[in-house]
């Protein structure tokens, strides 16, 4: 019984491969390192933003969590009666 792992290596090998001739070709034509520079770019803020949104997720469970306990202690919290002093008169 022959596995598949090996060949798996092979594909996967021949394809960094083929991406490493690809990178160095676009390098090599006129304004290719420009371009090639502005794509790192962007994958770095691309990755800079997928790891801000993944933050976003858990804000949004801290929010919600506070928006519950505040509502709780509103309706644990009775009202009051307001008692007011008695006013002074001003200059007597």
């Amino acid at each position: 019984m022959s596995t598949t792992k090996p060949t798996d290596d092979d594909v996967i090998a021949r394809l960094a491969g083929k991406g490493e001739q690809a990178v160095q070709r676009i390098s090599e034509l006129p304004g290719g390192t420009r371009a090639l520079r502005a794509f790192n770019d962007l994958k770095n803020r691309v990755d800079d933003l997928s790891r801000k949104v993944r933050g976003i997720d858990a804000l949004e469970q801290r929010v919600a969590r506070l928006e519950k306990d505040v509502a709780a202690l509103k309706r644990a919290q009775k009202p009051a009666s307001p008692q007011k002093a008695p006013a002074r008169k001003a200059g007597a």
